[in-house]
């Protein structure tokens, strides 16, 4: 359990609790139907709840990844060519089906969450955390000044980049030529994306189409050692 502020952080501990983030997950999603898959069996799912009223208001689930097998049975594995990335080394966490109630803005919430998982880096010994970051919808064209400013700041260093996998992908670096207007950019970009690109994240080159979800996403990724230093105090001053 981590607690900060109105806010707790805990651990699924029942059938009923994971069915509580997938009824989530499906509202958060636009699903319509309770949001499952392989993943969930082998994963731990964390929950967000309000302190007063028990509501819970996010949830994501994570999965400790370590070597080139864990990494190939991953999440992100099934869309994207991590063959690069499994010359990383280090122990990896993938962070899996982030989401908040709609109804839920405190950004605090965030917070507590991003709490909790640097907890867990620092009590695991995490060196990189990894994931997919989607955008509503699969229409890319809303997004372009997002996408655009990805491709001129935030792309993954060649020798982690993951390749080309899933049969539906937008080429983003190799077709937005545009310079981004950076504020309108920030504007449209998904808050759990925005919070890895503060920390010294990067993405893929190219975005996935996601039909199940009605999503496209970029795979994401975040060396520890990389975070800047003020960054890591404020994030351990929400873990302690």
């Amino acid at each position: 359990m981590f607690s900060k502020g109105r806010y707790h952080v805990r651990a699924a501990v029942s059938a009923q609790d994971v069915s509580a983030t997938q009824a989530l997950r499906a509202l958060a999603f636009g699903t319509g139907t309770p949001d499952h898959d392989a993943h969930d069996a082998r994963c731990t799912h964390m929950m967000v709840e309000h302190c007063e009223t028990g509501q819970l208001v996010c949830c994501f689930r994570v999965l400790p990844v370590t070597g080139a097998d864990a990494l190939g049975n991953s999440y992100a594995a099934q869309f994207y060519d991590l063959g690069a990335l499994a010359a990383f080394g280090g122990p990896m966490l993938e962070l899996g089906r982030f989401c908040m109630h709609p109804a839920h803005h405190d950004p605090d919430i965030l917070r507590v969450a991003w709490g909790a998982l640097t907890a867990q880096v620092d009590r695991d010994g995490i060196e990189m955390l990894f994931g997919c970051s989607s955008f509503a919808g699969i229409d890319p064209r809303p997004y372009y000044e997002a996408l655009a400013l990805l491709r001129v700041r935030h792309l993954a260093p060649p020798r982690w980049r993951p390749g080309v996998l899933a049969p539906e992908v937008y080429r983003f670096a190799a077709r937005l030529r545009r310079k981004p207007d950076a504020r309108r950019a920030m504007q449209v970009m998904p808050p759990l994306l925005r919070t890895y690109l503060a920390m010294g994240g990067w993405v893929s080159d190219h975005a996935v189409i996601d039909r199940g979800l009605g999503t496209f996403h970029v795979f994401t990724g975040l060396e520890i050692a990389a975070i800047p230093p003020a960054r890591k105090r404020l994030l351990r001053a929400v873990a302690g």
